[in-house]
């Protein structure tokens, strides 16, 4: 007999750790499988792209909490701010502003995660760690007027190499903790989303707060 997204759902939850938030990554899937999830307790959710997730977002039920978690284009920022719960993907300060600036306009305040490339990979986004803890010594986040910024989301390496993807993982829960650090004021940064359906324990090891787990769960991608 074949498991169903439910039983994924529920070997998956059994693994994790209490504190430790699981992200069903529903990136193209049918908004069917979701639902299924939904019926079995999930309630966060994690898309790529801004058109999907608007079109999944109607159709299933509001107490639904969205995770963008893909390369979030300029000029898509308008549509997402206010309808995701969570930007997982910020990856420059230029991004970040039009965030904020589109949130302040619409009175509203977005969630968001600083997208750190640790992975060896050059085709992944986001900011080197250097970079990333520069910008916050500097206090590039005091300006912000309607962005609040909850920690740190990254990808590893995508390479057999564990111990390559565990120190991956290492460098970014070393990474939140010199922001923490360096930034004494910067309140409820303590969120930090890494780790994926072949990796996440180890990214739990680590430190992560929020696993995105998509093909565990509702089994591989339906392009």
């Amino acid at each position: 007999m074949i498991p169903s997204i439910a039983d994924n759902l529920s070997a998956v939850l059994h693994t994790l750790p209490e504190g430790v938030r699981l992200v069903a990554v529903s990136k193209f899937h049918p908004a069917e499988a979701l639902r299924q999830a939904y019926d079995a307790g999930q309630r966060i959710f994690g898309e790529s792209r801004v058109q999907e997730l608007l079109a999944k977002r109607d159709v299933l039920p509001a107490d639904i909490s969205w995770h963008f978690i893909g390369h979030l284009q300029t000029n898509k920022v308008r549509q997402l701010v206010g309808k995701a719960d969570m930007i997982e993907s910020v990856d420059s300060d230029r991004l970040l502003r039009l965030i904020d600036r589109e949130s302040a306009a619409a009175g509203v305040v977005s969630r968001v995660l600083m997208q750190v490339h640790v992975a060896a990979e050059e085709t992944k986004f986001g900011f080197s760690p250097d970079e990333l803890l520069r910008w916050f010594e500097e206090g590039g986040y005091r300006s912000l007027q309607a962005t609040h910024l909850c920690g740190l989301m990254a990808m590893a390496s995508n390479t057999d190499d564990m111990e390559r993807v565990r120190a991956d993982f290492h460098r970014v829960a070393e990474l939140a903790r010199s922001i923490r650090e360096a930034c004494p004021d910067l309140c409820g940064f303590d969120m930090l989303s890494m780790g994926m359906s072949h990796d996440y324990q180890l990214a739990i090891a680590e430190g992560a707060t929020h696993v995105r787990v998509g093909s565990a769960i509702f089994g591989e991608r339906q392009y």
